[in-house]
């Protein structure tokens, strides 16, 4: 069970402006929203621009992430030559692998398709 603690406020003005919380807390939040629409899901402006530039999402979450393709294929369970297949534009993964790639990431099977 999840033990909440008091949040750090940093204020403005003299106004609350952010709220600090353990990390643990964050995801714990994170991972038990009831609902997630599209607006939850966010890309760093370097997967977007990488993406716009012709990558797959794979890859460029995985240079965004600085790590190898042989890093990434390990952590995921797969081969070095499968993740090259699968990082090409045309390339249409099962949902089981995106799966696989999204935790190895740390992001969401969401944040991969394209």
């Amino acid at each position: 069970m999840l033990e909440l603690t008091k949040p750090q406020i940093i204020e403005q003005n003299g106004e609350p402006a952010f709220a600090v919380i353990p990390w643990n807390e964050y995801r714990h939040l994170i991972e038990n929203q009831v609902q997630q629409d599209e607006s939850d899901i966010w890309f760093p402006h370097e997967v977007v621009g990488a993406n716009i530039r012709g990558d797959s999402l794979i890859k460029a979450w995985r240079e965004y992430r600085n790590m190898t393709q042989e890093e990434l294929a390990a952590k995921a369970g797969i081969k070095q030559p499968a993740l090259a297949r699968l990082e090409k534009p045309d390339a249409n993964p099962r949902t089981a692998t995106l799966k696989k790639l999204a935790d190895a990431m740390d992001i969401s099977v969401e944040q991969l398709i394209e």
